[in-house]
């Protein structure tokens, strides 16, 4: 594994470690957050990893679109990059306009813990 791929790995790390404390705290945006950085780092090592064209965005979804079109295959539903994607923005700013259809409270945090639990693992067996 190359040394760069380690680091955007260890920052994911940190982002879910962080998330997990955050939650405890019961703040949930900043969880949230966490969670929506710890996945997209973790995505963004396999571009690092696989030789990728490196682009600059946020986007859950276009992140594994690339990678699939790379046949590098990531266990995320489209739900998943869809919510995952609608927390970004609004876990950040108090953007108006572009919160979720929802508040987060412990239960979509805790989901989202689990979920971001998967994708990193997944990620790290595929760098083997």
């Amino acid at each position: 594994m190359q040394e760069e791929t380690k680091k955007w790995l260890i920052y994911s790390d940190e982002n879910f470690e962080a998330a997990k404390i955050l939650l405890e705290s019961e703040l949930f945006n900043p969880c949230l957050h966490n969670i929506q950085q710890a996945i997209e780092k973790a995505l963004k090592s396999m571009f690092i990893e696989k030789i990728i064209p490196f682009i600059k965005t946020h986007n859950i979804m276009e992140l594994k679109t690339i990678l699939e079109n790379n046949d590098v295959v990531i266990n995320l539903t489209e739900d998943e990059c869809d919510f995952l994607d609608s927390i970004y923005l609004p876990t950040k700013y108090p953007l108006g306009s572009a919160l979720p259809l929802f508040y987060p409270d412990k239960v979509i945090c805790n989901n989202s813990i689990l979920l971001a639990e998967r994708v990193i693992k997944n990620v790290k067996e595929l760098l083997q």
